[in-house]
Parts: structure tokens; sequence; C-alpha cells
């Protein structure tokens, strides 16, 4: 290798040991409604508890009215230009200047955090009026494959109609991309990716931040909220008992349901999300981190019969929260389901995400549309991401699967629940 080789390979080391290095409060970018004087009191609270500095800070002027939804339109001009401009100012762009090793392709900002009055869903792109002529010439293929495909099944060919289905599922997806189907996401989750000039919506684009992939990666930045019922008190809960919970740690008992594969007999990605509920309950007891009570039939923990949770993580009981949990101060733990985040602010919603929140959880992810399973993180790598001392916004984005999709995460990015091993 030429000196010149060399010397460029131990700066990249030494520059990605730097983007692998715990997240730092003024790596932070805060994203207030000026509209709302909620979030900017949001916004303010969380510079001062986790001091990171008031430059750090951009309200955005996204209406005096609560909304949880903005179009593709305003998600871009009133939300998405702004921010690229932000991180770009001088005052972000000399701290990368004056770092040895740094790249200038870098970002100073790793992680955004959204808050309440900030909009949690992006609408859906529309059509693309330039492929009308492809969509045409689909739909009419479309038509064919399913005269054929309804013959064959007359003449119970199995195999070929097997076949068959396969072409009409992929022709299928490509009509949908046009119209513009499954193109709404998380604006946390689009948020991830605003640093990229273009890129595909339809569905999900790969998550390259995840541990699984590549760990070069400049331009994904993590993102976290702080949300739910209640507006500020309930962001200010999830700050202050973040900061109380990290003096001494996490503690109390993790409750862990798997099972939910039985009733989907044994389906493949059905059995895996069991298994990794069951490493998860294995690594707890391994690390002796806490008590740990499992419920491994198909049924849900009772109402009540939780007390003093700080970690829990199970399935599946659809938008009907089941009052199971009594809380501890920093609890963090997630419900895999659909649509258990869609109406986050809702008080009244019966859905896990503002259900929890109501009732005292910390920490908390959930999806504001139908995600599909893989969309989760697995969790036992998640937990073991927080059992390793990475802090909450880190483990999420080394172990979610997706950007641009229907994931969000709720509470303090700094939040910290367990010291890191020696």
């Amino acid at each position: 290798m030429s000196i010149t080789k060399t010397v460029l390979f131990f700066i990249l080391i030494l520059f990605s040991a730097k983007i692998a290095s715990a997240l730092q409060p003024d790596e932070i970018l805060i994203i207030a409604n000026s509209d709302i004087s909620e979030s900017v009191e949001i916004a303010k609270y969380y510079c001062k508890k986790r001091v990171v500095p008031k430059s750090n800070v951009i309200s955005l002027s996204l209406g005096d009215e609560l909304k949880d939804t903005i179009t593709r339109k305003d998600y871009q001009e009133k939300l998405a230009q702004p921010i690229r401009k932000k991180i770009a100012v001088r005052e972000f762009a000399s701290r990368i200047d004056s770092e040895p090793f740094s790249a200038p392709f870098a970002s100073p900002v790793r992680c955004l955090l959204t808050t309440y009055g900030v909009p949690f869903k992006v609408a859906a792109r529309g059509r693309l009026d330039d492929e009308q002529k492809l969509l045409k010439q689909l739909k009419k293929e479309e038509g064919e494959l399913v005269e054929q495909l309804s013959l064959l099944d007359k003449n119970k060919s199995v195999l070929q109609s097997k076949i068959v289905n396969r072409k009409l599922i992929l022709l299928r997806s490509q009509i949908d991309r046009i119209v513009g189907k499954e193109t709404n996401a998380s604006v946390d989750s689009e948020l991830a990716m605003v640093m990229f000039d273009n890129y595909e919506l339809y569905r999900w684009q790969p998550n390259t931040l995840n541990s699984k992939f590549s760990f070069w990666d400049f331009k994904t930045l993590m993102v976290s909220r702080l949300d739910g019922p209640g507006g500020f008190e309930t962001a200010k809960g999830l700050i202050d008992k973040a900061l109380l919970t990290e003096e001494a740690g996490l503690k109390g008992i993790a409750y862990i349901d798997s099972g939910y594969s039985m009733i989907r007999k044994g389906e493949g990605v059905f059995a895996g999300f069991d298994q990794s509920l069951k490493n998860l309950a294995a690594q707890i007891k391994r690390k002796s981190l806490m008590q740990l009570k499992q419920e491994k039939t198909a049924k849900l923990f009772e109402p009540n019969s939780c007390p003093n949770t700080a970690v829990y993580c199970g399935w599946y009981s659809l938008k009907k929260y089941v009052d199971s949990f009594d809380f501890v101060a920093g609890a963090i733990g997630y419900h895999i389901a659909s649509l258990e985040a869609v109406d986050l602010r809702n008080a009244d919603s019966s859905q896990w995400c503002p259900a929890m929140l109501q009732d005292g959880i910390t920490a908390t992810l959930g999806a504001v549309a139908e995600p599909y399973l893989r969309a989760f993180p697995k969790p036992n790598e998640f937990f073991a991401e927080l059992f390793n001392g990475r802090c909450l916004v880190e483990a999420y984005s080394r172990t979610k699967p997706f950007n641009s999709w229907q994931m969000l995460l709720i509470g303090d990015p700094l939040y910290t629940p367990f010291k890191a091993e020696n």
C-alpha cells in the first residue's frame, strides 16, 4: 500500500470512529412550530435540560392549528428545505471545518428532534403524470393476467397459477408506484433522509444506519420526537423521567410477551419475531439486568398484572391497548402491531402509543400507517443496543430496517437507560 493510500486509510478510520461515537447535544437540531407556543417551549426546555445550544433550534411557521398531517408540497417547502439550509449555514458548517479528519460532505447535525406542533404524518405524493402511458399498458397487462389466472384456477393448474400470480403481484406493485399508493410516511422517517437530493417515493428506502448495512453513511440522520397527548406536559415528562432515570439506571421488571405466532400457525416472519422476543428474554436473564416475567402463550398480559414495569415488548392487540402496566419512571418499550401511532396526540385513543404515553411510559415507538411487520426493529436487537449503553435514538437508528416509511420514535433521543459495559 502506498504512503498516500495508507494516510488516507487511517484518516478514514479516524473519521469513521468519530461518526460512530456517542451522540452529543450539539449534534441535535430541534424542530419547533413557531405558530404553536407549546412547541417552542418544548424546544427551549430541551435545550436547557440537555445543554443543547440555542442556535440548534429551528422554528418554522407550520400553522397555528395543530395538524397531524402535512402535504408533500408543504413538507418540502416548509420543513425539508429550511432544515437543509439551517444545517448548511456557517454556524454549523464551521464546526465540521474545524474538526480534524472531517469530510466536507458530512453533516455537523446527526440527529433531528421533532416536537409537539410539528406534523407527524406526510401525505402521499400523488400520481406520476409522466408515466401515464406506461400505466395504461400495465393495466392492460393486468387484465390479461387476471383472465389467465381465472382459466388456470378452473383447470386446477396449481403450479402455473402460482407463477402467474407472482407476475400479477409484481405488475400491481408497478401500478401502485405510478398512482402513488403507499407513498405516505411518517414525517420523522422522511426527515431521516432530508439530506438526500432525490430518492424513490414508493414504500420504503433501506436504512443505511442499520448496523447490518454499511456503517459508512454521512447523510442519513437519526430522528426522534417529543410528542403525545398532553402537549408540553407530556414532552416535559419524557425529558424529566429520562434524566431522573439516568442517574441510577433503569430498574424494575421486564415483561416480554411472545406467542402470537401460535395464532398465525408459525408463519415465517411471525415465528421470527416471536423468536426475537424469546431471545430478548434470554438476554435479560443472562445479563441479570432485572426481574423477568414472560407470557409465552397466545394470550396477552392480563389487565393490571404488570407492576413496576421497566421494559415491555410484545404483541398483538390491534389498536386496543390492554392496561396491564404500572410504568416506572424511565420505562421503555413497544407493542408490535400496526397503526398504533395513527392518533398519537389523542388522549382518548385506544392505540398503544398514545395510551402508553398516557400511562407514563418514557419512550416508545409505533407506526402512523400500515408498516408491515418487517418495518419494526427486532426486539432483541433494539434492546441489546440499549443494554450496551447506547442512547435511545442510536439504538433505534441502528436497528430499524427502513426510512421514508411509517415508523416513528417517541422520547428523549439522548436517553441512556443503561450504562455501557466495561
